[in-house]
C-alpha cells in the first residue's frame, strides 16, 4: 500500500493545529465536491476527506505521525542517494564486475554458463537487496538473461558491453602510463 502524504493533500504543515485542518478542509471541501460545477472534483474530494477525518482526531493523528516521521526520513534518504555521484560510480564497478564474472563463466564453460543468485552475492561483494537491482537493470538491457535451470549468465551483448569497458579501460591506464613517461 502507498502511503499518502495528508499534510501534503493538504497543503499543510505537520505542525498545524486542529483549528488550520479544519479551516483548510473547509476550503478545499468547497472547491473540490462533486456538486461544484466548476472545480469539483470527485476523486479529489474523496481524498481530502479521507485526509481530514485522519487528521481531525488527536489518537488517529498521532499514529498517522508516527508513519508520516518514517515517511520524510525514507524521502530524505532517497534524495540523499539520488544527489551523491558516488553511487552511480558504484553501480557501474558492480555492474562491471557482474559482467566479468559472468563472462568469465561463460568462457570456461560454454554449454552451462549459469551462476545462481547466491553465489552472484558472494562474487560481487553485493548485498542480495542491491544486488537485485544490478540483476534486473543487466537483464532488462539485454546483457544477462535467465538460463533453462534459473541461473543468470551473460549474453552475447554483455560479452560485447564488458569487452568494451575494459578494453576503454586498457586505453586509459596505457594512455597514463604514456604521459607520465612523457614528463
Amino acid at each position: 500500500m502507498t502511503f499518502i502524504d495528508y499534510y501534503e493533500l493538504l497543503e499543510l504543515s505537520p505542525k498545524a493545529s486542529s483549528e488550520t485542518i479544519e479551516r483548510i478542509f473547509r476550503y478545499f471541501a468547497k472547491r473540490y465536491h462533486p456538486d461544484n460545477r466548476e472545480t469539483g472534483d470527485e476523486r479529489r474530494f474523496s481524498d481530502l476527506v479521507e485526509a481530514h477525518n485522519m487528521l481531525k482526531d488527536p489518537v488517529s493523528r498521532a499514529q498517522y505521525d508516527i508513519c508520516h516521521g518514517e515517511y520524510l526520513g525514507h524521502t530524505r534518504e532517497l534524495a540523499q542517494e539520488a544527489s551523491d555521484p558516488r553511487v552511480v560510480e558504484k553501480d557501474t564497478i558492480v555492474q562491471a564486475r557482474l559482467l566479468s564474472v559472468l563472462c568469465a563463466k561463460r568462457r570456461q564453460d560454454v554449454n552451462n554458463p549459469g551462476i545462481g543468485d547466491e553465489e552472484l552475492e558472494r562474487l560481487s561483494g553485493c548485498a542480495r537487496e542491491h544486488l537485485e537491482f544490478h540483476l534486473w537493470y543487466l537483464k532488462a538491457k539485454g546483457l544477462i538473461g535467465r538460463t533453462e535451470n534459473g541461473t543468470f549468465a551473460v549474453t552475447v551483448e554483455g560479452i560485447d558491453r564488458a569487452n568494451a569497458t575494459h578494453s576503454s579501460e586498457a586505453t586509459t591506464a596505457t594512455r597514463l602510463l604514456n604521459h607520465s613517461h612523457v614528463q
